[in-house]
């Protein structure tokens, strides 16, 4: 019997060590599969780290990209704004000058009016008369250019009124006579022309006693 138990024990050691084996087998796995699992998780954390960094670096490229249009337009637009006040400022860059000199035009267009109704005062005409011509000319190529008032409609924003006049020769609210003439600066209103507008005549009504 003793030797029986005795021959029965190797067997029932292997089979421990057999159950110990499987369960360390299955403790090993165990232990492997939650650090893989582990690892997994770290790369998918890590991953999605990744994505949100790239996310952030597409959207301050995109907001980099459309600053950097913004301000690319903004130049556009100054360097056309700079452009056009330049040549707003070469245009308009004499007309103090112009205005110094139209009085000397204006004395001239009197002396000629006065001048006409004397008797023999030809050459003083006629000179007069080129003087203003070649002041004129001088002046237009800068851009300056006079306008027609008499008979025009009476308009406030070119005309200047001096004088209402009662008439039935002109209808109402029109230029009648043109005191100073008015210019034109590359087709911006320079001065007003100073004038004299109609009125229909007034009526009175008699009654009899």
């Amino acid at each position: 019997m003793a030797e029986s138990e005795k021959r029965e024990n190797p067997v029932t050691l292997d089979k421990k060590g057999e159950e110990e084996l499987e369960r360390s087998s299955e403790v090993h796995i165990e232990a492997r599969s939650h650090k893989n699992k582990k690892k997994k998780d770290d790369k998918d954390h890590e991953i999605e780290e990744l994505k949100k960094k790239l996310e952030e670096k597409e959207k301050e490229t995109k907001e980099n990209f459309d600053r950097l249009l913004r301000t690319a337009a903004d130049f556009e637009n100054y360097k056309k704004r700079a452009l056009r006040e330049k040549e707003d400022w070469m245009k308009f860059a004499n007309e103090d000058l112009i205005k110094t000199i139209l009085p000397f035009i204006d004395n001239l267009e009197r002396a000629v009016n006065h001048a006409e109704k004397v008797a023999d005062t030809g050459v003083l005409i006629e000179g007069t008369k080129l003087t203003i011509q070649q002041i004129l000319q001088a002046l237009n190529r800068l851009g300056l250019t006079p306008f027609e008032s008499i008979g025009k409609p009476f308009d406030p924003t070119c005309h200047e009124a001096m004088l209402v006049v009662e008439t039935d020769q002109h209808e109402p609210d029109h230029v009648v006579e043109e005191f100073q003439k008015g210019y034109l600066l590359n087709d911006r209103l320079l001065r007003p022309a100073t004038v004299s507008v109609s009125k229909p005549p007034s009526t009175e009504t008699l009654t009899l006693d």
